[in-house]
């Protein structure tokens, strides 16, 4: 490798070359390649059951790969998983703590665990207090804590040895939109102030687009797009239109593309998506054709693209995720 190929791996923080996971006949990761810089927040963006857990287990040394390499604060996951363990933070989306400790007794084994002296370990559980919103709740037994306590606390966790890399695998599934937007504030946080890489896994559009530098799409295993999220936007180069129907009329597709400014059309729960170059003239064409429909038109709107309507664009379906 020259000089310049060392330097640009150094400032790398992950680096995956045809990561490949099988379960059987089934590919549950299928040829990934990523190049994640040193301080980045990356959001890997796909619905359940797209393969971004795997992923992220491989990249944490806790599945081993059934094909290609990668690379996590330097240093291979299949050669030397023990050097990655110790350089990385990972926070699953299901908590592993224990009920009957205190939250600080968690912390102050999860700093023994790392070999950190009794004085680290209690420095660094006030300096990661200062980070994670925990407040008297620390003294408490982790069996009182709300859902979303419990997730601040294995952020925690996760912090105490002050790794290079966090892995956060759906960090706010199933919490209340209050406890989202302080997870949301933790991470801006924590990739501020340290300069910590963030390696994000979401199935929320809103979250990958207001936290993630890049984002990464995994549809059933493979990665079909990566840019920022208004790369990703710019890129689908239509505007859209929505329409709010009530009723069935299956001819609504073939009519609406008979429209020469009409790229696309997407119909399902009482919505009509269609895509087109210039939402403004194209508007009341699109309007004419619904009103000769058996549709019931509620509402018609023209917006920009969405993180949503890439993904439903590459992938032929949308994310459907709800924040709680």
């Amino acid at each position: 490798m020259g000089t310049e190929g060392r330097a640009a791996s150094a400032t790398r923080a992950i680096e995956a070359t045809g990561l490949t996971r099988s379960f059987g006949e089934q590919r549950a990761v299928d040829d990934l390649d990523l190049r994640i810089g040193s301080g980045e927040i990356y959001g890997f963006l796909g619905p359940n059951g797209a393969g971004k857990s795997t992923a992220v287990k491989m990249l944490c040394t806790l599945l081993g790969p059934s094909g290609g390499t990668a690379m996590v604060a330097g240093h291979d996951v299949v050669r030397e998983p023990t050097e990655v363990r110790r350089r990385i933070g990972v926070a699953l989306q299901e908590a592993a703590l224990d009920d009957g400790q205190t939250g600080r007794e968690l912390l102050r084994l999860q700093g023994r665990l790392y070999g950190l002296s009794s004085a680290a370990v209690r420095r660094r559980i006030g300096e990661v207090l200062d980070l994670v919103d925990i407040g008297m709740a620390i003294d408490r037994r982790i069996n009182t804590y709300s859902g979303g306590m419990k997730r601040r606390l294995d952020l925690a966790a996760s912090l105490v040895h002050k790794p290079e890399v966090l892995f956060l695998d759906e960090p706010t599934t199933g919490l209340d939109p209050h406890s989202r937007a302080t997870v949301w504030s933790e991470i801006r946080h924590l990739n501020a102030e340290l300069k910590m890489t963030i390696f994000l896994t979401t199935q929320y559009l809103d979250e990958a687009d207001h936290l993630a530098d890049r984002v990464g799409i995994l549809n059933a295993g493979r990665l079909v797009a990566e840019g920022t999220p208004a790369q990703l936007k710019r890129a689908q180069s239509a505007d859209i239109v929505v329409a709010e129907v009530e009723g069935n009329d299956p001819s609504v597709v073939s009519r609406l593309r008979t429209l020469d400014m009409v790229e696309g059309v997407q119909i399902g729960d009482g919505r009509v998506t269609i895509s087109t170059p210039d939402g403004s003239a194209a508007v009341a064409s699109i309007a004419q054709v619904l009103g000769r429909t058996n549709l019931t038109v509620r509402s018609l709107t023209l917006r920009t693209p969405t993180l949503d309507d890439v993904f439903m664009t590459l992938t032929g379906s949308r994310l459907e995720a709800v924040p709680a």
